[in-house]
């Protein structure tokens, strides 16, 4: 017997999904102002189509568009009602006898345990450390900001990044922050993917599914 159930808002879903969408975009644009690997054209011996500038420009949107859907993420854990069982699942990370039934269905010998909220153990922790690491390459990125755009809303921001850039080691420690916080991103994403797809099929739960439609199912043996 399949029971369906409804798990995720619509709000939860567009988030995820712009999230994701900014990371991957951030992440390849973040590599070619590091590392600028394609010539811009040229006409005449003057560039045309100021390849650099319109990858920074991508970078600076998709970055604030990031900042943007985290603070809705953090509103929407705190204060949607629907999100409950989001915050419910604080109390199976603090549950050992959770945390060893899913270690054992992950070594493939055990069955998945039926927790209170929507993510396992290892989840809750694994996207607890990706939303530190969001704030910290946000905050990186802002003090990377300001020492561009000196004027309008950089020139607003100054004064409350430059005590962050002094408390970090100064601008050269930021980049490097950065760049390496860039680095986490680069290794969660196919590690989460998989982990979704794992627990979608070997599950049998429609766990991947659930981030698209909002909903789950269990399945339930029959009682003989």
């Amino acid at each position: 017997m399949i029971k369906k159930h409804y798990e995720f808002s619509a709000w939860l879903r567009i988030t995820h999904w712009l999230r994701a969408l900014s990371i991957v975009i951030l992440t390849a644009t973040g590599f070619y102002l590091a590392y600028p690997f394609l010539s811009a054209s040229h006409s005449g011996g003057e560039p045309v189509n100021f390849l650099y500038a319109l990858s920074r420009s991508w970078h600076v949107i998709l970055g604030f568009l990031l900042i943007a859907v985290t603070i809705g993420k953090f509103y929407l854990f705190i204060f949607d009602k629907e999100s409950g069982k989001e915050r419910a699942s604080f109390w199976d990370f603090i549950n050992p006898k959770i945390w060893f039934k899913q270690i054992k269905y992950y070594l493939l010998i055990g069955k998945h345990p039926h927790g209170k909220g929507v993510y396992n153990p290892l989840q809750f922790l694994a996207y607890v450390g990706i939303y530190v690491s969001i704030i910290a390459i946000s905050l990186t990125g802002l003090i990377l900001y300001v020492h561009v755009y000196h004027e309008g809303l950089g020139g607003f921001l100054y004064s409350f990044m430059s005590p962050i850039e002094v408390m970090l080691g100064g601008l050269a420690v930021v980049r490097e922050l950065h760049h390496i916080f860039m680095w986490v991103f680069i290794i969660f994403l196919p590690i989460h993917v998989y982990l979704a797809i794992f627990n979608s099929v070997y599950g049998k739960s429609g766990a991947m599914d659930s981030i698209i439609s909002g909903y789950r199912w269990d399945v339930e043996k029959k009682k003989h």
